[in-house]
């Protein structure tokens, strides 16, 4: 309370002494001078938070299928926080990869954004197993997003210089890096799923050649 004060009295005394025709008295200007300044610096200082995102609607069925799940009351806050990040930065990465034929090709030889969504979904089905996709969440996914962000900014001016050729180049070269990281996430995840089907198939492969289908005449 005394810091928001001191320099309003400061800066009172300061303009008081100016209209009483001291102002000669360097002392006082100084005064005048560092109150205002310092009454700058507190406006300045003020930080405005930042609007925190709303979230989409929970509803009772949702909350009771993460319950059910096993998932307390912040686990399910920080889930529903972290995905509605995720969603917003799949959508941005969308518009980035249509922004460039060079970024479009990344992503069809990768399918870059089919996994990330599908991940995405798979994720939601799985709420508790957020933690085994930090990598993608909080590291692939953001790196991905900026580096697409820069490259399209980049490459939107109109006049390039043989050095900017060469950034774009090095930059694409990264981003066809990550893509290829964010279908390693994906496959990582569902790994288990696909080990499974190896089982089912190959129990069903045993049991045809057991059987085997009766021909026909």
């Amino acid at each position: 309370m005394r810091r928001k004060i001191f320099p309003i009295i400061i800066a009172a005394i300061g303009i008081l002494c100016f209209f009483e025709g001291d102002f000669g008295n360097f002392l006082i200007f100084l005064m005048l001078i560092v109150g205002f300044w310092l009454i700058y610096r507190g406006f300045k200082g003020r930080k405005v938070r930042p609007k925190k995102e709303n979230l989409p609607f929970l509803s009772k069925e949702k909350e009771a299928y993460y319950r059910n799940s096993g998932m307390s009351e912040r686990e399910i806050e920080i889930f529903r926080e972290t995905m509605n990040l995720s969603k917003q930065q799949i959508l941005r990465l969308q518009q980035n990869m249509q922004k460039s034929a060079k970024l479009k090709a990344i992503d069809l030889r990768h399918d870059t954004l089919k996994a990330a969504k599908a991940l995405f979904k798979e994720l939601v089905k799985e709420p508790k197993r957020l933690p085994e996709c930090s990598q993608f969440l909080y590291t692939h996914l953001p790196n991905i997003v900026d580096l697409t962000d820069n490259y399209v900014e980049i490459n939107e001016h109109e006049i390039k210089s043989k050095e900017v050729y060469g950034k774009l180049e090095e930059s694409a070269q990264i981003i066809d890096q990550m893509a290829a990281l964010i279908v390693k996430d994906y496959q990582q995840f569902v790994a288990e799923d696909l080990e499974d089907m190896d089982v089912e198939i190959s129990i069903a492969k045993k049991n045809l050649e057991r059987h085997p289908k009766p021909t026909t005449k």
